[in-house]
């Protein structure tokens, strides 16, 4: 009977420290989860750096300001898109296939970026 007890006791332990109830708590998780593999691989210095990026977060985040700067994120990433596009255009219009090519996979690869920031959640 006890262990069932701990059993339960540890995965509500374990569930409740997964989902983060607001966007400067998710930010917090995923910075203590880089130290702990900074520790595991003895990285002082990325410890140290990451310590220092806990303690601003802990200190002066703001889930209204996260969403802002989100946002402002996808924006600059949309205009990254529209210049590609319009590079690809030029190089279509010039004929140049080796350009052409470069162009395209640039431009998928803003559209990837792009697509990942949508996907997140703040």
């Amino acid at each position: 009977m006890n262990y069932r007890i701990v059993l339960a006791f540890g995965l509500a332990t374990l569930s409740s420290g997964v989902f983060a109830a607001s966007p400067c708590q998710e930010k917090e998780q995923d910075i203590q989860r880089e130290i702990h593999y900074a520790e595991k691989h003895h990285n002082q210095s990325r410890i140290d750096g990451l310590n220092k990026a806990l303690h601003e977060v802990k200190s002066s985040c703001s889930d209204s300001q996260l969403r802002e700067d989100h946002q402002k994120k996808i924006a600059k990433q949309k205009d990254e898109v529209a210049e590609r596009r319009h590079d690809l255009d030029e190089a279509k219009a010039k004929g140049d296939a080796d350009k052409i090519s470069k162009r395209e996979h640039k431009l998928t690869e803003a559209q990837d970026d792009l697509k990942a920031l949508e996907s997140r959640d703040y």
